[in-house]
């Protein structure tokens, strides 16, 4: 169970106490990201997260933020997003202490200094190149530009050489005083912890935090009435292809129905896509389907990569099981077999307390709310049949369909008429 505390200051805090483990994560999550970016400082949200470990007023050099953590064998990291950064510790419950020291310090006293600055740029510049020179990885972002195009949405997280190149310190300085505020923040602990003690030492640690109104982010701008294609030109010797819908935003009452669709599709190696892409036919080695929901934005896709000569053939057979899916109803044991293995990898993935800190943290950043384990669970169970065909046919339209593709091609026309003879057999506007 978890508990919500909201501090004089505005600032949220979560706890979650666990028995069951004896480490402790603090992680502290601010509302913010590259969805919050304009055209010019796109990926200012990341160059700052990389800037919070490189000096405060008490820690001055990058070597000195993270050796307290390394003296008693912790772990850290932080994270950024399209709607939110997340910066956090993991430790022997013993030094929780010492953590949200360390957590709170970097997020309230980061200095920002100059010379670290330009050094980053570098960094930053090569983390991009590493994406750009991993399809497999770089494939979600060219699916984003797919839906979203030139708006924050649709542009990379990281940014682009250009703007890396030109964001100043006072632009960080200024988004930071307008993001990292008390009312746009949480800090969520877990793990073997005393809850009213943790909940008194946070208020202490974090009492000089911004009361300031933070800035909202701009709506996405979505009005698509025909299939998308974009080509990411590349020579590989595999292509790696993206190929799904506009879905259902993160309050949409029938976001677990796709959530249960997507594990039916592209989840287990007994799902649909995998038993017929590569079993069957032999066309990949990875192929799996997600749903992804945002506050504002949902899209639900499936990623996999397939050799060049037979992409054609791929992409035809995904899209025949979108038509399946759609026009067939599911066998009920199918879809208990799917409604579990949600159920299963959910709690799989919530053994360690840092899983458990993202868990709720993320759910109170973005939804101002949290649903329990079995709360979710419920309305897992409640999908039915009809359920999952009703959505199918709301979700897998022609007019919403997307297809993203690094590869080696030039030509976009064999790709146009796959996604066309799509709308001719569904006969959707």
């Amino acid at each position: 169970m978890y508990k919500k505390t909201i501090l004089k200051t505005g600032l949220k805090v979560i706890t979650a106490p666990s028995s069951d483990t004896e480490t402790a994560t603090v992680l502290v999550l601010v509302k913010t990201g590259s969805k919050y970016e304009n055209k010019e400082n796109a990926g200012i949200s990341h160059f700052l997260e990389h800037m919070f470990f490189k000096g405060t007023e008490k820690r001055r050099t990058p070597i000195e933020i993270i050796e307290p953590l390394d003296e008693i064998g912790g772990l850290c990291n932080a994270f950024t997003g399209e709607e939110y950064t997340g910066y956090w510790a993991k430790v022997d419950n013993k030094h929780i202490d010492v953590v949200i020291n360390w957590v709170s310090d970097i997020y309230l006293n980061s200095t920002i200094p100059a010379k670290e600055i330009e050094k980053e740029r570098g960094v930053i510049k090569e983390e991009l190149n590493m994406y750009l020179d991993n399809p497999m990885m770089y494939i979600s972002e060219v699916w984003k530009k797919t839906l979203y195009g030139n708006q924050p949405a649709g542009r990379d997280i990281i940014g682009t050489k250009n703007t890396i190149s030109n964001i100043s310190r006072k632009q960080i300085l200024d988004y930071m005083k307008s993001q990292y505020t008390a009312s746009n923040t949480v800090v969520c602990v877990t793990g073997k912890i005393n809850e009213e003690e943790v909940i008194k030492k946070i208020e202490k640690a974090f009492k000089d935090i911004s009361k300031e109104q933070f800035k909202d982010k701009e709506p996405v701008s979505e009005n698509q009435k025909e299939p998308k294609l974009l080509i990411h030109k590349k020579n590989t010797g595999q292509s790696q292809v993206a190929i799904g819908f506009r879905g259902y935003n993160i309050s949409h009452k029938d976001r677990f129905i796709l959530e249960v669709i997507a594990d039916l599709l592209g989840g287990p190696m007994s799902s649909r896509m995998f038993s017929e892409v590569r079993e069957k036919q032999g066309l990949a080695y990875y192929i799996r389907t997600y749903n992804d929901s945002d506050t504002d934005t949902g899209n639900f896709v499936t990623f996999c990569g397939l050799d060049t000569k037979k992409i054609f053939q791929g992409i035809s057979s995904i899209l025949k099981e979108y038509e399946k899916l759609t026009f067939k109803k599911i066998p009920e044991k199918e879809l208990e077999k799917a409604k579990n293995y949600l159920k299963g990898k959910t709690v799989l993935s919530l053994e360690s307390s840092d899983a458990k800190a993202n868990f709720y943290g993320i759910q109170e950043i973005l939804k101002g709310e949290i649903k329990e384990i079995d709360d979710l669970f419920k309305e897992i169970d409640k999908v039915t049949i009809e359920d999952v065909q009703r959505v199918a046919q709301d979700v897998f339209t022609f007019k919403n369909l997307n297809l993203a593709i690094i590869g080696p091609f030039d030509n976009k026309d064999k790709f146009k008429k796959i996604l066309l003879n799509y709308g001719t057999k569904n006969n959707k506007n």
